[in-house]
């Protein structure tokens, strides 16, 4: 593991071991208690001896996303129990619920624009962030956003989550979106281990057909207007990775029948079963044929494309894929 992920869960394991140790101070019948500081000691012995992190049937290391999510497993998947495997596969279904739940509805439509996305994680949980949130005090506006937290597993949802509530608050703020980018990154890196950062689109679209990017370090957003494709690459680094970092925006202006298509790696990236990506022109050839198509059916337009592209081949990473079309 990175030696930052090692002093962060170190730490992690010194903060554990101090409460409880002032619990049992307290706390009557603390059998429990004592059998959790003996599992936080021995972790930190692991530490000193250099054989944390690996799996004590196998000795090959132990998944990180599982070490961050509970710093005191001693097992890798392949080596759990019975009853530990079920534990985990209950705890899994509901990380995926919970984050189902935080999913926007699919379809909008909102003064004067339509918006449609389609999420499908890897596995149980995502590290893919897609939102639509409408903000109507004030200026009524509607604010779209895409992004992808580095990592996978359960560490990435974790974090996928605490995206979302960032963002929820920051829009009531109204703040303008270069602020609130700067927040929310400077928000991501104070809280969030060095390994892990997030790239994200931010958009505010207004009801005069006007848009505000801001593009932090994600894949370019796609814009079909007038029978042309144009790219908008990004404009900052990924959220997190610095704690003083500035977002710039791009503004642009949408006319009725202009479309813009958002999207995660897992989607460019995808590949054939010869090992062809998919790329970024499977998408804009997509868009170029169906840039007239109601954001709904461009979508699936694009999900056709990449499924008959990648035939049998498995998905290897989250897909999302978010269509934003100005109607008014």
């Amino acid at each position: 593991m990175p030696q930052v992920t090692d002093t962060f869960l170190r730490d992690q394991l010194l903060t554990r071991r101090q409460k409880l140790t002032s619990v049992m101070n307290t706390a009557k019948g603390a059998e429990g208690l004592v059998q959790l500081l003996r599992e936080v000691d021995s972790a930190l012995e692991r530490m000193e001896a250099g054989s944390y992190g690996v799996c004590e049937a196998c000795h090959e290391p132990i998944e990180k996303d599982r070490l961050l999510a509970d710093p005191l497993v001693c097992y890798c998947l392949d080596h759990l129990t019975p009853d530990e495997r079920r534990a985990l596969e209950y705890d899994l279904e509901l990380a995926s619920e919970v984050q189902r739940k935080l999913l926007p509805r699919q379809d909008w439509s909102f003064d004067g624009w339509e918006a449609c996305y389609h999420y499908q994680p890897k596995g149980m949980v995502s590290g893919d962030y897609c939102d639509i949130i409408v903000r109507e005090e004030g200026a009524r506006e509607l604010f779209f956003l895409l992004g992808d937290v580095s990592g996978k597993g359960v560490a990435a949802s974790i974090l996928m989550a605490q995206l979302h509530a960032i963002f929820h608050t920051l829009v009531a703020t109204g703040l303008p979106v270069p602020d609130m980018m700067a927040r929310a990154s400077r928000i991501f890196c104070e809280n969030t281990l060095c390994p892990f950062f997030a790239t994200l689109v931010c958009g505010r679209a207004r009801p005069t057909g006007e848009i505000e990017l801001s593009n932090a370090g994600h894949c370019a957003v796609l814009v079909a207007r007038d029978g042309h494709i144009t790219r908008l690459e990004a404009t900052s680094v990924p959220l997190g990775m610095f704690c003083t970092s500035t977002y710039p925006v791009q503004k642009i202006q949408l006319s009725a029948g202009n479309t813009l298509l958002l999207y995660t790696d897992g989607v460019s990236e995808a590949r054939a079963a010869n090992g062809e990506e998919f790329g970024e022109r499977g998408l804009m050839n997509a868009l170029t044929k169906h840039q007239a198509t109601a954001p709904r059916g461009l979508i699936e337009a694009c999900l056709d494309d990449l499924h008959a592209f990648r035939s049998s081949a498995p998905l290897a990473d989250d897909l999302t894929v978010m269509a934003i079309r100005r109607v008014g």
